[in-house]
């Protein structure tokens, strides 16, 4: 019988983690990618040039509507897309491609002491005017792989860059 409800109830406490997806958004015109300046009132990494992305939350595994049911388990294919179009509308006001191409992932734990697993991707900026989440952010940037080496980054951010940029210049 599929669940009814999305529940912590049978969970192991030892394997729960926030799970985050970023994404690297990858402009072709002039081969730069977005950076973000994270709000100096968030709590990991406030003050920092960032990318976008967010929390996958339970509202988005709608129990009504799975893409498919599988067995009794509830399938939602797409949802680490879904959620990355969605933040980059919500965080930058912009629209990107669906399409993404993986760029790594890292496991950490946040200062208020919650495990996350972030996993980051590259997509194709579709269009769209800047507009930042008040309050979430403070600035942006499109940069090269080397103009990101100017801004005080969140680490790793300028390797993900180039990454992204070589990537699609491969394609």
């Amino acid at each position: 019988m599929p669940a009814e409800k999305i529940s912590l109830q049978n969970a192991k406490e030892n394997k729960l983690f926030y799970f985050v997806a970023n994404v690297v958004v990858y402009r072709e015109k002039d081969s730069r990618c977005l950076i973000l300046k994270r709000s100096e009132h968030e709590i990991v990494h406030p003050g920092k040039y960032g990318v976008i992305g967010g929390k996958l939350e339970w509202k988005d595994l709608d129990l009504e509507n799975p893409t498919r049911i599988h067995g009794d388990v509830l399938d939602y294919e797409a949802a680490i897309e879904k959620l990355l179009v969605r933040e980059a509308k919500e965080e930058a006001g912009i629209e990107i491609e669906p399409q993404l191409l993986y760029v790594n992932s890292v496991a950490f734990i946040r200062p208020d002491e919650v495990p996350v697993v972030m996993v980051k991707f590259a997509a194709k900026y579709k269009g769209g005017e800047i507009k930042l989440q008040r309050e979430a952010f403070t600035d942006y940037a499109w940069v090269n792989e080397n103009e990101v080496k100017n801004y005080n980054c969140i680490k790793g951010i300028a390797e993900e860059i180039a990454a992204t940029i070589k990537k699609f210049q491969l394609k």
